[in-house]
């Protein structure tokens, strides 16, 4: 993928979840991603795309979510930091437990277009 994808890894995730049974909704917002599932989850996220500073990009990504959880924290929702597979490394220094205290998935787009939650 070539530098400043990020709307297409963005697309690439939407349509995964899509065919997941989430519904994406229209009006995000403060944030890349919010969508909903039947069952009565929330994902929101925040979508990063290749650059040459992906540690800094993942930084950014995990800020804009924690300066807003307050607003919408509640107990069926999540929030996701979504990058391409060669960031993962960057999106994974935030240690698992203090994602899982904070409801943070992170997911992986690979240049084939497949998603992999981590």
């Amino acid at each position: 993928m070539a530098k400043g994808d990020e709307l297409i890894i963005q697309n690439l995730f939407e349509n995964w979840l899509v065919e997941r049974g989430w519904t994406l909704t229209a009006e995000r917002g403060w944030v890349d991603v919010d969508a909903r599932h039947p069952d009565g989850r929330r994902l929101l996220a925040e979508v990063k795309g290749p650059t040459s500073s992906p540690g800094l990009d993942v930084d950014t990504a995990y800020g804009q979510l924690l300066r807003r959880m307050g607003e919408v924290a509640q107990a069926k929702t999540r929030f996701g930091i979504v990058v391409p597979e060669r960031s993962i490394t960057a999106a994974l220094r935030v240690p698992e437990r203090v994602r899982e205290l904070l409801a943070v998935d992170v997911f992986a787009v690979s240049s084939s277009g497949s998603v992999r939650q981590i």
